[in-house]
């Protein structure tokens, strides 16, 4: 039966930190998407971050309440993780005028996904030096890129060639 104290005790506090952490990194990286104009944003990310931090929180109390069961593994719970975030991706890569596209946003998705298991398993410092270095290379790295297309470096006379993601 459901008790107002049980919702205000210290594991409940203890995952509500965990979720919200997750939750708020993949909205940081997601307002960047936004901000280059990509289909997945804030929304995407914040639930791929948090989905993921709440398999692991799952994973745990699985384990705290089937120790001792030979057949249960609740590390696969959490590498599934990383298959149902790959075939979200899956859905977000296409070809546009023989361009790829959506492969950047795909693989930020998988990141978002490492993430929230990061902040699910209280690994906040991993987790947010994951979100500034994805940040940077959503920000930074795409500059880099953009120059790079533009230098003399690079044969643009061949569109066609080119992939964008």
């Amino acid at each position: 039966m459901f008790h107002m104290e049980n919702l205000l005790n210290v594991s409940i506090l203890d995952v509500f930190a965990r979720l919200s952490v997750a939750l708020v990194l993949g909205m940081i990286i997601g307002i960047e998407r936004i901000r280059a104009h990509k289909t997945a944003g804030m929304r995407t990310y914040a639930l791929v971050a948090m989905g993921s931090a709440l398999f692991v929180i799952v994973s745990e109390e699985i384990v705290k309440y089937y120790t001792g069961f030979s057949a249960l593994n609740p590390i696969m719970l959490i590498s599934q993780i990383v298959v149902g975030v790959g075939f979200l991706g899956a859905g977000m890569i296409f070809m546009k005028d023989s361009k790829l596209m959506g492969l950047t946003s795909a693989t930020g998705l998988w990141v978002s996904a490492g993430i929230g298991m990061a902040a699910g398993f209280k690994l906040y410092g991993i987790a947010v030096v994951a979100t500034l270095l994805t940040i940077f290379v959503f920000v930074v790295l795409w500059y880099l890129e953009e120059r790079i297309k533009k230098s003399k470096f690079v044969d643009n006379s061949d569109d066609s060639k080119d992939i964008s993601y």
